[in-house]
């Protein structure tokens, strides 16, 4: 009898809830967060089965999955597409909507609106982008008792008034920046906050500065928690690596090198063989008079 653990003995994946993870801060003891992407049921079911604590249906699905150049042509509609596949999987996870480009510029009102499509569409929460010029919209989603998450530092929807993917946080004064809208986005009633893109010391201030959980991309070890990119941490993306990513998998060469053997397969008639087929019955092959041999081209197969 083998003694290797069956998929019966593995423990089932707890399920997560907004008030946990806001519980999730370092320094009181708690393990750092764990927190991918995922834009469709089968990355779900794979976070779920990896016992992941979030699930965030980035904008990123803009560049990973859609083909853009950058997040700000995704729409409200394209999260709720991709929040509601994800959902659909049944992730033990905390499932993130993120709001898009001008889904939560413009007014409070606005921005309650269309954070409830990506409510209803499944999401436990939403995440934007900005720092204390967010902290009307922020009061308003909470008040609305939808719960959100912050984002600090390299805000993606923002590279057209930062000129590109740019570290943040480089001079004292933009780390003062940083800092205070991270208290001001906690003031106003986030669970937690993204912290993106800035030296590792300054995710560290943020996070000490603040008792709600931080979540870093790219902002060093000191934060309550990380986040990559599904397709960057498999190895399904290669088209570009930033700093902080670290590949886990090759996926794309697999994939690639899969495709390229069931090509061949068919190309040489090697795919598909007899136990890929369907074969009919004795009865079947009588009654089209192709019985005991295949006819020639052309054969009809009524009988004369």
């Amino acid at each position: 009898m083998s003694d290797k653990p069956t998929t019966a003995d593995k423990p089932k994946p707890k399920k997560r809830t907004v008030p946990s993870i806001a519980a999730m801060k370092r320094r009181d003891g708690s393990e750092p967060i764990v927190m991918i992407t995922a834009y469709d049921a089968p990355s779900s079911r794979v976070a779920t089965e990896a016992d992941v604590d979030m699930i965030l249906v980035g904008d990123s699905v803009a560049m990973v999955v859609l083909g853009y150049d950058s997040t700000i042509q995704v729409t409200v509609d394209d999260i709720v597409y991709h929040t509601a596949a994800v959902v659909r999987a049944n992730p033990t996870a905390v499932v993130v909507g993120d709001m898009p480009w001008m889904s939560f510029h413009l007014s409070p009102v606005d921005t309650v609106a269309n954070a409830a499509k990506l409510i209803r569409a499944g999401a436990s929460c939403v995440k934007l982008e900005g720092g204390a010029r967010r902290v009307p919209m922020v009061k308003a989603l909470v008040d609305a008792e939808i719960p959100v998450v912050g984002h600090v530092g390299l805000t993606p929807q923002s590279i057209n008034a930062m000129g590109g993917f740019k570290i943040q946080g480089r001079q004292e004064a933009a780390v003062h920046t940083i800092v205070e809208d991270a208290r001001a986005l906690e003031a106003a009633g986030c669970f937690a906050i993204v912290i993106e893109a800035v030296p590792d010391v300054v995710g560290k201030l943020v996070t000490d500065s603040i008792d709600i959980p931080t979540i870093g991309i790219g902002a060093g070890v000191d934060t309550d928690g990380q986040v990559l990119v599904y397709q960057d941490l498999i190895g399904l993306e290669n088209r570009f690596k930033p700093r902080f990513v670290r590949r886990y998998g090759t996926a794309y060469a697999n994939q690639v090198a899969s495709v390229q053997a069931y090509a061949a397969d068919v190309r040489s008639g090697a795919f598909p063989n007899d136990e890929e087929s369907y074969q009919a019955s004795e009865e079947l092959t009588e009654a089209l008079g192709l019985y005991g041999s295949q006819p020639d081209t052309g054969t009809s197969l009524t009988h004369s």
